[in-house]
């Protein structure tokens, strides 16, 4: 087989077949296909598309280029979670202890933010002591003792998807439906579980802008899990304004747990109580996801899910304290209000925006190999729909740097849009596909 002709094949528009799409995923793996020849079929894709028998051959070939991850030692029906990534989006610290404290197993690998976009890894990484690196027996039996565990990917799980993606964001082509879709269903398929509830986020802070693409993203991503034997459904919510009212990994984790003892932010509740009560019905815990809200809630009153996650906590090397206002978690030495040039009504908050200013304060990576300071971050003060009189604060910015602090507050200053009628509040939950 000669792979020009699978660059010229595509380039055409024609489909390839599963010997096609096999011999490309090996190649890409093993790097007996160069950069440029790799770089030139994704190109191809990204101007002619694939169809969905295609994406799926794609996807399971990409997961079985490495490891695959094997759950079945454990009981009951093992559901996963995805998030696209968004600003603030800290929902895995509350869902996962939520689902677990149900009796559905969680065996969850992460992965570290890069850009704008928070990683959930980076996020456990700052509680003191918590190891985010478990060797796969103690991961095992850590799910089978305690029903969660939350580790960063393994070095050799879907490899293919590595350097396809590595290509991918040099050369212009990340944005295509059926690479994103692949590259995220590629790994939760290696990852092992039966079930997947993806989070799809569309709005200014999100991979996703547009509302028909997020759906479009949501069908193929499910069509794709269905298709391999998984039960998959798939939750657009909006990410138009930052999730909750941090950004930032300490102030995420503090954030979270206020939430697991019911005084948390209403739209991070309002998420974490669908997105846990979903989890549940894939897991076949309740049938009816009004059912399956109900008892959610309540484990957000009586503790349930707070008692989980300090049990994960512990089992990961983890120490957080309770009695602390700031639960014994590092915070940065400097923390400076970010005011209001004008009065009236907050209409936008820019999450793309926001999310740069942490990222510019020292909570993200522009490079793979940035260090991050996990005390860093900005705390909103006041969101869409909420009225601000001149002189009020906006958000606080949590900084380690003085000299940092001009440039956050003219990014701030611009994720702020003011107008003079009270506007309505964006819609958290656009849609679900199953």
């Amino acid at each position: 087989m000669v792979f020009q002709d699978l660059i010229i094949k595509k380039r055409d528009g024609r489909e390839l077949d599963l010997g096609e799409i096999e011999y490309l995923v090996q190649g890409i793996s093993d790097h007996s296909i160069p950069d440029y020849q790799v770089s030139a079929w994704a190109m191809a894709v990204f101007f002619q598309g694939m169809n969905r028998r295609e994406i799926r051959d794609l996807s399971l070939a990409m997961a079985r280029s490495g490891d695959m991850i094997d759950l079945s030692s454990i009981p009951g029906i093992k559901v996963d979670k995805h998030s696209t990534g968004g600003v603030g989006d800290k929902t895995t610290l509350v869902v996962v202890p939520l689902v677990a404290a149900a009796g559905i197993p969680v065996a969850k690998m992460s992965g570290r933010g890069l850009g704008h976009t928070g990683g959930t890894i980076d996020k456990f990484e700052a509680i003191p002591g918590f190891q985010v690196e478990k060797a796969g027996p103690a991961f095992i039996d850590q799910v089978k003792r305690i029903k969660a565990a939350v580790i960063a990917q393994s070095g050799n799980l879907v490899p293919a998807d590595k350097r396809l993606y590595a290509l991918r964001d040099v050369t212009g082509t990340v944005e295509s439906i059926p690479l994103i879709a692949s590259s995220i269903m590629s790994k939760k398929i290696a990852s092992g579980a039966q079930a997947i509830l993806l989070d799809v986020k569309v709005g200014q802070g999100a991979f996703m802008k547009d509302l028909d693409r997020a759906r479009e993203l949501a069908r193929t991503m499910v069509e794709i899990g269905q298709g391999v034997g998984r039960e998959v459904a798939a939750v657009i919510s909006d990410m138009s304004q930052p999730l909750g009212c941090t950004v930032g990994n300490t102030l995420e984790v503090k954030e979270a747990i206020d939430t697991l003892r019911g005084h948390g932010p209403g739209d991070l509740e309002e998420l974490c109580v669908y997105l846990a009560a979903r989890m549940l019905r894939l897991g076949r815990r309740f049938e009816e996801l009004a059912e399956a809200e109900r008892w959610v809630r309540e484990a957000l009153k009586n503790g349930q899910g707070l008692t989980k996650l300090m049990e994960m906590v512990e089992a990961q090397g983890g120490e957080i304290d309770l009695g602390d206002e700031n639960y014994g978690l590092p915070r940065a030495q400097i923390q400076h209000l970010c005011l209001a040039s004008r009065s009236g009504f907050i209409c936008e908050l820019n999450a793309m925006q926001v999310g740069l200013t942490a990222m510019h304060l020292g909570a993200g990576r522009e490079c793979l190999d940035d260090r991050i300071d996990h005390r860093v971050g900005v705390e909103l003060c006041k969101k869409v729909g909420q009225p601000v009189k001149e002189g009020e604060t906006l958000a606080i910015i949590h900084a380690q740097n003085r000299e940092l602090i001009p440039e956050a507050i003219a990014h701030l200053q611009q994720a702020f849009h003011f107008s003079e009628e009270e506007p309505q509040a964006p819609a958290l939950i656009l849609d679900c596909i199953e």
